[in-house]
This record gives C-alpha cells, sequence and structure tokens, in this order.
C-alpha cells in the first residue's frame, strides 16, 4: 500500500486539528452557559427534525457508534429530554422521541453553540474562503465506500 503524499498528510493534520479546537470551543462554550455538550444537540435535532425513530436509525444519521450512542441516549433520557417507548411491532425495541423539555433545551443550545461555531469558524475565514472549504470538504463528508 503506497504511503499518502505529505500534502495530504499535512491537509489531513490541519482538517483533524481544525475540528478537535473547534470542537472543543463549542463544547466549553456551552458547557460554561451550564447547557449540555454539543452531541447532546445533534441528537435533539435529528429527533425534532426527523420525528420519533429507531436507534439504528438515529445512529445511522448521526455516523456514531452504537455503543456510544446508547451511553448518551441514556443520559439524555435520564434528563428528560427524550423518551423511550417500546415499540409495538418489536418487542425487543423501542423508539425514541423528543419530549418538549428536548425541544426547549435544543432551541436553548442553538444561540450559544450558533456563536460559538461563528468563533471558532466563521469569523476567521472569509466568505469566499467559506465557500471554496465548503466545496472542498463536501466528498468527504460522505462515508468511505467499503
Amino acid at each position: 500500500m503506497a504511503k499518502p503524499a505529505a500534502m495530504t498528510l499535512l491537509a489531513w493534520t490541519r482538517l483533524l486539528r481544525a475540528a478537535d479546537l473547534a470542537g472543543q470551543h463549542c463544547a466549553a462554550t456551552l458547557r460554561a452557559a451550564g447547557l449540555p455538550p454539543p452531541e447532546w444537540y445533534d441528537v435533539l435535532l435529528t429527533l425534532e427534525r426527523g420525528g420519533p425513530q429507531r436507534p439504528r436509525a438515529l445512529q445511522v444519521a448521526l455516523g456514531t457508534e452504537q455503543y456510544a450512542l446508547s451511553r448518551l441516549l441514556d443520559r439524555i433520557v435520564k434528563a428528560g429530554l427524550v423518551t423511550r417507548t417500546p415499540c409495538p411491532d418489536d418487542a425487543r425495541g423501542h423508539t425514541l422521541d423528543l419530549t418538549h423539555e428536548g425541544r426547549a433545551m435544543r432551541a436553548a443550545m442553538w444561540p450559544v453553540y450558533a456563536r460559538s461555531i461563528e468563533d471558532a469558524f466563521g469569523g476567521r475565514v472569509d466568505d469566499e474562503a467559506r465557500a471554496a472549504l465548503a466545496g472542498l470538504l463536501a466528498p468527504l463528508a460522505q462515508p468511505v465506500a467499503a
């Protein structure tokens, strides 16, 4: 197997570093405001947009591992933001649904989260660079073909 080119490694390193720094900034900003982490926002938004769904569908939508999502959902359910309801056609399964409190939390998180995204990213590059970066990242935002 061929080793990646130096420029590929540089781009990869910078992409991962930028994502890590932006993620840390957003998490810290939400935490400082007394709000849950960005991962909670992603779950709440997905359920708000897509309605009640099975955990597997949520896992696919979020692109996360089952074990990580299961632990995350346990915490969100315990906080009263999401409910688990037994699935009527599969006694072993359940459906996840957003509660009124979950909808309110997602709405409360967005202004703080949006500001932190702007601070971490938007305010640091101009519109032309953002458009170019969005175009460059588009093919990388798709799953790798097996």
